[in-house]
């Protein structure tokens, strides 16, 4: 049943992403195999009528598709199940540490599946003049312009949540954003602000029970973040330079504050200075420049980065990274170990000295060093996903190996092998046939332990610089970014509680298959 799941689910996969590019839809995951394709030169081929064949959007699609009714008919001619294998899952079911640890995973992976329904700023649907358009699946670039602004920012990519906020307010139309309306990356946030209150002549932010010191302004326009006045506040009170600024943005007034008190200004606007310092466009507030901290009324729950971008926006964008990195490397590694150990331990002789001779040389290089002169050499346009993945299979392979030749040394000379070979089955088949089966336990205590080795490869190659470029949302790189600001607590406190909580939930799950698995957990010798 498991396996009939997973076919269909890769059928139904592919199936939309082949879909979505013929159509022109931006599918939720369907519509990263043809973005990245698009997106690194070498993943595509230029036609002569100007036009981009993504080969490797449509490779990765027949291979989706080839690889779920493989499983699919596997599962329909495998006959009954393994009572072993069923016995090895009610074990599993019975470790709750690792079974609920499981189904937490298979609910965030599902979770970072639906992609743009939940984080995006661009809207999942628009009413504009009684005619209903879906911004978020179409692959195009959609403009102010086509819901009515004008002006310079008209050929701008819309603004979606300012469009929400203008058609709500004269009841016009209606804009459904997703969950969370922010990019993981390329969403710079302007400068957020919070309220402030005042007491007995302090201002103080909403709950501190001490007065307020930092920047705080009063704004034109508190959404588009247009500052009237800023003042520098010291223990609730104006203390020290004022700016001002015109609904353009253009500075028209100085001035300096002591105790509380103005002591001198200068205005060189236009119109009477009593009427430019009188205009009441919004309450003194708070100014959190980036990185800005938890601001719930703003729609920021944990903050903004250094660059303004949403920290949940982004945790999410590297969840997104990680599991789409897993989905690429899981199966070509463990393609390439399993093929290559196999065989190792069933010819042996020079094949097996050669491989084992390759295999040190490739297991003492530096891996580091490796790393930082692949990024030093390949062109910016050239990084991303593909190309670190790429290092990290030339390097991650391996590791599985040896249990592979050791497994296949030890089996092939029993008698299920001498009958194969009796029966006329060739090599191919004794080994991913009747060797294979066989290792399957081994397969599979494995796996949880390698994912986690990955998410930690790319966490520590975005700290240190030399991962993926700045357009993918990494966990690494917001660590680094919480680091560098010590000031802000919360990115390197939201980072760690997601990443470390992320290596728990899988080292659970990777202990809970090895117990499940074991021979010996129920013996006698217990």
């Amino acid at each position: 049943m498991t396996m009939r799941i997973a076919g269909l689910f890769l059928t139904a996969l592919g199936a939309l992403a082949a879909t979505g590019e013929m159509r022109g839809l931006a599918l939720p995951t369907a519509r990263w195999f043809f973005e990245i394709s698009r997106d690194v030169p070498w993943l595509n081929v230029h036609l002569a009528n100007e036009r981009i064949f993504p080969w490797f959007g449509w490779l990765s699609t027949a291979l989706l598709i080839a690889c779920g009714l493989l499983l699919v008919l596997c599962s329909w001619l495998g006959g009954p199940r393994n009572p072993v294998t069923e016995q090895r899952i009610r074990r599993f079911r019975a470790i709750k540490r690792g079974y609920f640890s499981l189904v937490i995973l298979l609910f965030l992976g599902g979770l970072a599946a639906l992609d743009q329904v939940v984080v995006g700023k661009r809207a999942l649907a628009v009413k504009y003049e009684g005619e209903w358009s879906f911004p978020a699946f179409q692959p195009g670039t959609v403009k102010n312009a086509d819901y009515g602004m004008r002006g310079e920012s008209a050929e701008a990519p819309a603004d979606f949540r300012e469009l929400k906020r203008r058609l709500e307010a004269d009841g016009s139309g209606r804009v459904i954003l997703p969950l969370i309306p922010y990019d993981p990356t390329g969403d710079t946030l302007p400068a957020r602000s919070r309220a402030l209150e005042q007491r007995d002549g302090l201002y103080y932010e909403d709950g501190d029970s001490q007065p307020f010191s930092g920047m705080a302004a009063t704004y034109h326009n508190v959404e588009k973040s247009l500052i009237h006045l800023r003042y520098s506040m010291r223990h609730g009170l104006r203390s020290g330079p004022v700016d001002g600024y015109d609904p353009d943005g253009s500075a028209v007034y100085s001035g300096d504050y002591k105790y509380g008190s103005l002591v001198r200004d200068r205005y060189s606007g236009g119109g009477a200075k009593a009427k430019f310092l009188a205009f009441t466009g919004s309450e003194l507030r708070a100014v959190k420049y980036h990185p800005a901290p938890p601001l719930p009324e703003a729609g920021n729950w944990l903050g903004t980065t250094s660059q303004g971008y949403d920290v949940l926006a982004y945790l999410y964008g590297g969840m997104q990274v990680n599991f789409k990195a897993a989905l690429i490397y899981l199966p070509i590694i463990y393609l390439i170990g399993i093929s290559v150990g196999m065989m190792m331990g069933f010819f042996g002789g020079w094949f097996d000295l050669i491989v084992q001779r390759l295999i040190e040389v490739l297991s003492n290089m530096p891996f580091l060093f490796v790393v930082i002169i692949f990024s030093s050499v390949v062109p910016e346009r050239y990084k991303g996903l593909p190309v670190i993945l790429t290092i990290l299979i030339a390097f991650g392979w391996m590791g599985m190996t040896f249990l592979m030749r050791s497994a296949a040394y030890r089996d092939r000379e029993r008698d299920y092998i001498a009958a194969a070979r009796v029966l006329g089955a060739g090599t191919p088949r004794i080994l991913f046939l009747h060797l294979l089966p066989n290792t399957v336990a081994i397969l599979v205590t494995l796996v949880p332990f390698t994912l986690s080795g990955l998410i930690f490869a790319l966490t520590s190659l975005d700290y240190l610089g030399f991962g993926l470029p700045p357009e993918y949302a990494t966990w690494g790189r917001l660590l680094n970014d919480g680091l560098a600001n010590l000031s802000a607590p919360w990115l390197v406190t939201s980072t760690f509680i997601v990443l470390v909580g992320m290596l728990v939930l899988i080292t659970f799950v990777g202990e809970a298959v090895r117990e499940a698995v074991d021979p010996k957990k129920f013996t006698y010798y217990r």
